[in-house]
């Protein structure tokens, strides 16, 4: 199998570290040959944070260059935008349409693009976009945006539910398993 690319984008605190570990022991648990890293920014000012996760038969380098990434996963709508260039075409994105003020927002200096999931769709890109927030708070805490968003994604795998029941077991401690399940299965089930 060819190796394939993964990109997991966010802002700091948001879970996407958990993600990638989820997702890189899933796809161990699959036989894959998996490498992750990452890269985490500001991540305790609130800054851009980004995961590799590659796999396939044999994955020599962790990371992913422009235009290389099969699937852009992202935790915040402004975040998907920064990372449009790491899609290869064809790719898909999976996103949160969650919006987080970065500092030139905050601080007056810019104002937060508007309407960014029509504009990436304007280009012909494949962007499956949902307010994943919610549905984390309706499993039962805001945050499980990581989990609803895996959930989101495992309709681009063909791996059973099982396994991903499976990696969520083993990665999520038992006091919060219920609660991840949930935010899994809302995510998976969403319909737009």
């Amino acid at each position: 199998m060819e190796t394939k690319n993964i990109i997991i984008v966010g802002v700091g605190g948001q879970g996407s570290l958990l993600a990638s570990k989820i997702l890189g022991d899933l796809l161990l648990r699959q036989g894959y040959d998996v490498k992750v890293s990452e890269v985490h920014g500001m991540s305790q000012r609130g800054g851009s944070v980004i995961t590799y996760v590659r796999f396939g038969d044999r994955v020599y380098s962790p990371v992913v260059d422009e235009g290389e990434a099969d699937y852009i996963v992202s935790f915040e709508i402004l975040e998907t935008a920064r990372w449009l260039s790491y899609l290869k075409p064809g790719g898909q994105i999976v996103t949160n349409t969650q919006e987080i003020d970065p500092m030139p927002v905050i601080t007056g200096a810019a104002s937060y693009p508007e309407h960014l999931v029509e504009k990436i769709k304007e280009q012909g890109i494949k962007i499956d976009a949902m307010d994943c927030l919610s549905l984390a708070k309706e499993a039962g805490s805001p945050k499980a945006v990581n989990i609803v968003l895996l959930g989101r994604l495992s309709h681009y795998f063909d791996i059973s539910e099982e396994a991903w029941q499976e990696v969520l077991t083993a990665n999520v401690p038992q006091k919060f398993l219920e609660l991840n399940q949930k935010a899994f299965a809302l995510g998976k089930g969403y319909t737009a």
